[in-house]
């Protein structure tokens, strides 16, 4: 009798590997899985979630297969980071679908017609996301539906009827949206659940529903009856009496008395009446004054643009650095009126505030027309102060491209538009291997800029002052004098002021600063 049952064993164990392996090497449908996979990839996502085709579907995040591992019941994927429309084409085709949780992301549009396509759909929890739009009412294609959670999103229109034919139902949350209408009378057996609170609903509750707590019907102002306060009657006015027809008030009503809320009412109407008489006169006064500040003539408009122009590129550039960079810096109060360091704020709102008067832009001469930068970028510029010199302050200024110019900020001059322009088509036709020739300027009325080359080698002040004295020694203090002497000398030739030139040697600048002969 034991001979026959070892062969039993072992036929039963080799039946129980057999099942096991079956079940390791099920997969679902090809279908299914380039479903899922299209649908991540068409929906940007902030959280990896490691689908891919190298690995079973049922064992990626979320994925839920039956026991059998043929069919992808459950997608859950709560708060992933899921951005954007669900794409069509793809959910969809999970057509044994029970569950599908797209909670706490970003999904937008309306209620996917993919979703509306899963027959065998029991549980669909959509809440906070950003969907928009009404609930569809091909919603009632999903018969076998038992919870259905839309909260918080942004949905709008009428609760459908059509909410109805779902005779499965025992959760309904439509909580925390901006659907408007009536409620419809849902008469739906099992439903054990509801709450369409934080709505725009009004009128009266279905004697269906009033069996609910109060707390379902909360936060529409306007949804009265059962369990809620009862309807007032200027909603719903009673049907007049047989016989009787309305006439004109007794006398005891005319005689009635003026109620809190009225007199309330009349006492907040007087006030804002008063409000509104005033704020209108004080209009008034505004205009005239206005009218009376035009006619004084060209002078108080250009004040005036002037100012406007000036608070506008205040606003348009970043607050002052402290001298290390961010802007054009100062060392001096009389330059930008205050401090020991200003920012390219101040250069800004005089230049934009002679902008506004007259047409200024930053003029290229001789050969800085191969710079290809505006007035803009150079206001944007990072900056460090150079030096200060009698008719301005220098700054070295690193634009955004990485180019690095000179820029000397004039004081004191009074000139013409015509004349400064002439003047300076004149100096960029200078050129001398001794004089730093100017490559652009800027005009305005309250500001004058010129743009030279920059020498990165140092400045004669600091070899003079400084620790680099021995290396000036080493380049030949006369040599760099007689080149110096050169370029005075070329300037008194070409019958052009030494002092808008900067003159420089082949290997170090003499501080960018003007040059007095």
């Amino acid at each position: 009798m034991a001979g026959p049952s070892v062969p039993a064993a072992a036929l039963a164990a080799l039946l129980a590997v057999a099942a096991l392996t079956c079940c390791a090497v099920a997969e679902p449908p090809p279908s299914e899985r380039s479903a899922l996979l299209a649908f991540l990839t068409a929906t940007p996502h902030e959280r990896r979630l490691g689908w891919n085709a190298s690995t079973p579907a049922c064992g990626w995040v979320g994925v839920t297969c039956d026991n059998a591992n043929s069919t992808v019941v459950e997608v859950r994927l709560p708060g992933v980071g899921l951005v954007g429309a669900i794409p069509p084409g793809t959910l969809g085709r999970l057509t044994n679908l029970r569950v599908l949780s797209l909670r706490s992301n970003r999904v937008l549009g309306t209620v996917p017609d993919d979703v509306l396509q899963l027959a065998s759909l029991k549980a669909l929890f959509l809440q906070q996301n950003l969907l928009s739009g009404p609930i569809p009412t091909g919603i009632q294609k999903l018969g076998g539906l038992e919870r259905l959670v839309l909260s918080h999103n942004n949905l709008s229109g009428s609760i459908p009827f059509a909410l109805n034919k779902l005779t499965a139902l025992r959760v309904l949350k439509l909580d925390g949206n901006h659907l408007s209408g009536s409620i419809p009378s849902i008469s739906i057996a099992g439903l054990g659940a509801l709450n369409v609170s934080d709505n725009n609903l009004n009128g009266s509750i279905p004697k269906s529903l009033s069996h609910f707590p109060r707390e379902s019907f909360a936060g529409n102002l306007q949804l009265c009856g059962d369990p809620l306060p009862p309807c007032s009657s200027s909603f719903f006015p009673p049907a007049p009496s047989p016989g009787l027809s309305p006439g004109p008030a007794t006398g005891s009503s005319k005689r009635r008395k003026l109620s809190g809320a009225a007199i309330a009412g009349i006492v907040v109407g007087g006030v804002v009446v008063g409000l509104l008489l005033l704020i209108a006169v004080v209009l008034c006064a505004v205009s005239k004054r206005r009218s009376a500040g035009a006619r004084e003539g060209p002078k108080a408009a250009t004040s005036s643009a002037a100012a406007a122009a000036g608070s506008g590129a205040t606003r348009g550039q970043p607050p002052p650095a402290s001298g290390e960079g961010g802007g054009m810096t100062s060392s001096s109060k009389e330059d930008l009126g205050g401090g020991a360091s200003g920012s390219a704020a101040a250069v800004a709102a005089a230049a934009a505030g002679g902008a506004a008067g007259e047409q200024s832009r930053l003029v290229f001469v001789g050969k800085g027309a191969g710079y290809s930068f505006d007035l803009e970028d150079l206001l944007r510029a990072s900056a460090e102060v150079l030096g200060k010199g009698s008719v301005g302050t220098s700054y070295k200024a690193v634009l955004e491209e990485g180019t690095t110019v000179v820029v000397k900020r004039l004081k004191d001059v009074a000139v013409q538009r015509r004349e400064f322009d002439a003047h300076m088509e004149a100096v960029g036709r200078v050129e001398h291997r001794n004089v730093l020739p100017v490559r652009a300027y800027y005009f305005s009325k309250d500001e004058k800029l010129l743009v030279y080359d920059y020498l990165p080698n140092g400045s004669l002040s600091a070899m003079l002052h400084g620790h680099d004295l021995q290396v000036l020694i080493q380049r030949n203090l006369l040599n760099f004098m007689k080149r110096r002497t050169t370029g005075y000398c070329y300037c008194l030739l070409t019958k052009i002021k030494p002092r808008q030139f900067n003159i420089k040697d082949r290997m170090i600048r003499t501080r960018h600063l003007s040059i007095h002969p």
